[in-house]
């Protein structure tokens, strides 16, 4: 059926003609907000056999009728059902309490006007390097291009003691102290950007810069040193978050910080600090409830680190795969348990324990005990060279009395014996008195 697209003025009013409009930017968020849930990836909520999240069906006819057809309002039906009158073809449906806002059809409009240009989402596309300027900032680039293409300007640039304080929040988490204040001042007055760069080289050189950098992936990786469920038992976590400190500190090749955390244990001949970033996959909660299953709870981790690792390097919401198709990603529920089995193959029991680490573990000293140890060993090297000197010492004077001993027994003469000097007590055990040793 043929719909006539009555002439929509209004719509135009708050919408610039010039910009221009992105697919996966502009457009998917609206099918995924209003259409998704019944013309979707979920064959079990579609209604129409119609399909709106895949490129083919959205421009391919679906009896007698197509979606979206390109710079063609009048024979697009998702204009028509975004806009007609008729609650009966009205999309979204009046009693799903959802409707287009003026901005959103604005949106759709232009979109199909302009040739309705189709994209991936952005997560699944290479990203592409931009051309920048050679003098300049990457991101002062982006920021002035988007403020002149709204007609906006940067704001002042903030004083000298302002910038030192953003630049140590920024950096460490911490304030500057008022000698390093003092410190910037001096040194912007002589060369304002020198001082700037300098200051920014300082903090990156500084340990605290580690820490700052590492807060957002310890909460992205649900770190702690307790096991959380039942008795939130003690576990000892802090080499791993240690080794992230380390890994921001050192400027860690991103592909490296990955592969390391996910499987550092199975690089061959992997070295500790290796194993210890594979902890990342031991940071989930755990339990040793009495009445618990123990294969439940193995499962329960296994899901819980295929959620975790798909979030955090993917951001994608995998989890929902469990239970079934994804209903907005294109993940199928074969495909999450393809990737579930790739963290199902571990030695980890499901019951753990509340008094530390379960095994496997590695043993993990911290920077302070490994000090304390070096020294210790230091000292014994010594005392054991002190002890080898006293008994090649002493092995004459040993040797003097072994071979008196020895003469007196082949002569037989009644001579005293030497007795090594501060002898407490002599109990032989070659004579016997009243049958008393």
């Amino acid at each position: 059926m043929k719909h006539i697209v009555p002439t929509f003025i209004a719509l135009t009013a708050g919408y610039s003609l010039c910009a221009e409009v992105d697919f996966a930017r502009d457009i998917r968020p609206i099918l995924s907000e209003y259409c998704f849930h019944c013309h979707g990836p979920d064959e079990e909520h579609r209604e129409a056999k119609l399909r709106l999240d895949t490129k083919d069906a959205l421009f391919a006819a679906n009896d007698g009728m197509t979606p979206v057809h390109p710079g063609n309002l009048e024979k697009s039906e998702v204009w028509y059902r975004i806009i007609t009158d008729d609650e009966d073809d009205l999309m979204p449906p009046p009693e799903s309490k959802k409707a287009l806002t003026p901005q959103q059809k604005n949106l759709v409009k232009a979109w199909i006007e302009s040739g309705a240009q189709y994209a991936e989402h952005w997560s699944f596309i290479q990203p592409e390097k931009s051309k920048i300027p050679s003098k300049q900032n990457p991101i002062d680039h982006f920021i002035q291009k988007e403020l002149k293409e709204k007609g906006l300007t940067s704001s002042p640039q903030a004083d000298p003691t302002t910038l030192a304080r953003r630049l140590h929040l920024d950096l460490t988490g911490l304030p500057p102290t008022p000698k390093k204040v003092h410190a910037f001042l001096k040194a912007w007055q002589t060369d304002a950007d020198k001082a700037y760069n300098q200051l920014v080289d300082e903090l990156l050189a500084n340990k605290h810069y580690g820490e700052r950098m590492a807060l957002m992936w310890l909460d992205a990786a649900r770190y702690g040193d307790t096991s959380v469920m039942h008795a939130d038992g003690p576990r000892t976590m802090w080499p791993w978050r240690d080794w992230v400190v380390r890994a921001y500190n050192n400027n860690k090749p991103f592909d490296e910080f990955s592969i390391e955390q996910l499987a550092g244990d199975l690089i061959p001949e992997a070295s500790l600090d290796q194993k210890i970033a594979s902890g990342f996959n031991r940071n989930h909660a755990t339990s040793d409830e009495g009445g618990a299953i123990p294969e439940e709870l193995r499962v329960s981790y296994v899901v819980d680190r295929v959620q975790t690792t798909a979030n955090v390097w993917m951001g994608l919401t995998m989890e929902c795969g469990q239970c079934h198709d994804h209903k907005y990603d294109p993940i199928s529920q074969e495909e999450y348990y393809q990737f579930f089995a790739f963290f199902n193959n571990h030695t980890d029991p499901g019951m753990q324990t509340r008094r530390g680490n379960q095994s496997p573990t590695v043993e993990v000293i911290s920077e302070e005990q490994k000090q304390k140890k070096d020294e210790a060993e230091k000292k014994l090297v010594e005392i054991k060279k002190k002890l080898e000197d006293r008994k090649k010492a002493a092995l004459k004077d040993y040797e003097k009395w072994s071979d008196e001993q020895f003469l007196e027994a082949s002569t037989g003469e009644k001579k005293e014996a030497i007795e090594p000097a501060g002898l407490i007590a002599h109990l032989p055990l070659d004579t016997f008195e009243k049958k008393l040793t």
